[in-house]
């Protein structure tokens, strides 16, 4: 059977076994691992649209002996899967032959608790009905929600990397690509925090002659996947500042209650009064940037990717948002930097990143990181 063929056969009810290079699931009415994968990402990119959660079940299998018939179990399991779940949830292998996996789909926004129990309580019921207690006790099941936090009110978790596996598929297919990137990404911080020794001994010799405080800020910082990390800058602020004005303003910007005038545009504010002397420039030039190159080495940012966001802006991002912070590690500049940096809306900003995500390759990085120094010289964009 072509891909074609299997397509035309998604939004049937039920799905006879499928057949696949090496045969057939093993499991009748089960999608094999590759489509249902697929499925998994196609119904993560419709919720980031209809705003409608779904929830994935696993079921693990994996320890059970190889020596029992497990073959006769999987298919007593997947007539349970059949009788418990809805003609819209789509029933396959998350793992093949070791983990399969439930996708519920057009859930309710405000009941996703509850649905999620009702669920999981049916297929439970179900599958004491079909399976012995020994059997059940060989079986671990999980539950995850897109988008994640629904269920607990949490816009800034860590993600959940179960409903990513397509990411981390790209990732064995690109690891000798992030292999050379990683390569780059230290051996280029190295060069820049050598050649930049006279411009950091300047810069840190301005902060503590104008202003009291330290030399360096740091901040929380949202990373890949949603792991957080200490982010560093040169300081450009007074010490001890209200955050309340930048807080109000950028959730505004996110969520478009701003007024749209060329000033509320930018995604920076243009005349913070927190912002020192000595600050404004290296804020204008980047230059207070630099202490990045240390996040570089340490391994929670590349020297290319999206800007890292503060945790409480990702509390206000919509759903397809939150894919500027999972596909890639978070980077010192990139297309936004480099083409839009201030002059851009909040969401031109993530189609930005999402751009570079999709298209990235090391002739890309090598191209906007030879282009950053003459964005950062002439302050073109920047605040």
């Amino acid at each position: 059977m072509n891909f074609i063929n299997i397509i035309n056969r998604l939004n049937t009810t039920r799905v006879q076994p499928i057949a696949t290079a090496s045969g057939f699931t093993g499991a009748k009415g089960l999608y094999p691992e590759p489509l249902f994968n697929h499925i998994l990402c196609w119904e993560r990119k419709r919720t980031e649209r209809t705003h409608r959660p779904f929830l994935l079940m696993l079921l693990d299998i994996r320890k059970i002996d190889p020596n029992d018939n497990d073959c006769a179990l999987k298919d007593k399991m997947a007539d349970a899967l059949t009788e418990s779940t809805r003609d819209i949830d789509q029933t396959g292998w998350y793992i093949q032959d070791h983990v399969m996996g439930v996708i519920f789909s057009e859930l309710n926004d405000q009941d996703v608790i509850q649905a999620r129990d009702l669920l999981s309580q049916r297929v439970q019921s179900g599958l004491c009905m079909t399976l012995s207690p020994q059997e059940l006790d060989q079986i671990s099941v999980s539950l995850h929600v897109f988008p994640e936090g629904s269920d607990v009110g949490d816009g800034c978790s860590p993600s959940n990397q179960v409903l990513y596996p397509d990411l981390h598929l790209e990732q064995r297919y690109r690891s000798i690509d992030q292999m050379v990137k990683r390569t780059v990404d230290v051996l280029g911080s190295l060069v820049a925090l050598i050649l930049l020794s006279p411009v950091i001994a300047v810069i840190t010799a301005a902060i503590k002659l104008t202003s009291k405080g330290p030399v360096l800020y740091r901040q929380e910082r949202i990373g890949r996947f949603g792991r957080r990390f200490t982010f560093l800058k040169f300081r450009s602020m007074v010490v001890n500042n209200d955050p309340t004005i930048h807080k109000e303003y950028v959730l505004k910007l996110i969520t478009g209650d701003l007024d749209q005038t060329p000033e509320n545009k930018i995604y920076k504010i243009q005349h913070d009064p927190r912002v020192t002397a000595v600050g404004r420039f290296i804020r204008r030039t980047s230059l207070d940037e630099i202490p990045q190159f240390f996040n570089v080495l340490a391994g929670d940012m590349s020297l290319v990717g999206p800007r890292p966001p503060i945790p409480y802006e990702m509390e206000k991002y919509d759903t397809w948002h939150r894919q500027r912070v999972l596909s890639a590690k978070p980077g010192i500049t990139g297309l936004w930097q480099v083409i839009g940096r201030s002059r851009t809306t909040f969401d031109e900003m993530v189609r930005l990143d999402i751009r570079y995500i999709r298209e990235r390759s090391l002739w890309m990085d090598l191209c906007l990181i030879l282009a950053t120094p003459w964005v950062a010289l002439t302050g073109k964009g920047g605040f």
